[in-house]
């Protein structure tokens, strides 16, 4: 089945410029349908009123965490099978492990290009 690149993606990071740079470099791979959250609580809502086809956040946030968002999104019978994708700038093992525990379907470690996340892309929804 190929990638719809119209779908919906939410990108979940608590620092603007980050967010900016993961839409534009989604912009450079053909997604252009993307919505922004703050904040895990903020996503949280968002996946709840829209089915997206890919949630990318950052791990480091307050109040809720992209680790949280990520437990929330798996426990939700509407949003389980949403494939997330979690950035983060420390790449500690423990981390990775819970992530991969709770669910998560790929794991990028700041800072990472275009190319980085299309291979990532690719590995969760596949070619395109």
């Amino acid at each position: 089945m190929a990638v719809d690149l119209g779908m919906p993606i939410l990108i979940v990071d608590d620092y603007k410029t980050m967010l900016r740079i993961v839409r534009n470099l989604l912009k450079q791979l053909g997604f252009d349908n993307v919505d922004e959250a703050t904040d895990g609580a903020q996503a949280l809502e968002k996946a709840r009123a829209r089915q997206y086809g890919l949630i990318i956040s950052d791990w480091n946030m307050e109040p809720m965490t992209g680790y949280e968002l990520l437990k929330e999104v798996r426990a939700d019978n509407q949003l389980k099978a949403t494939p997330f994708i979690m950035v983060t700038a420390e790449s500690k093992t423990d981390n990775v492990i819970a992530a991969k525990k709770a669910g998560v379907n790929n794991y990028i470690v700041k800072p990472f290009n275009a190319a980085t996340l299309k291979t990532k892309l690719v590995a969760v929804l596949g070619e395109f």
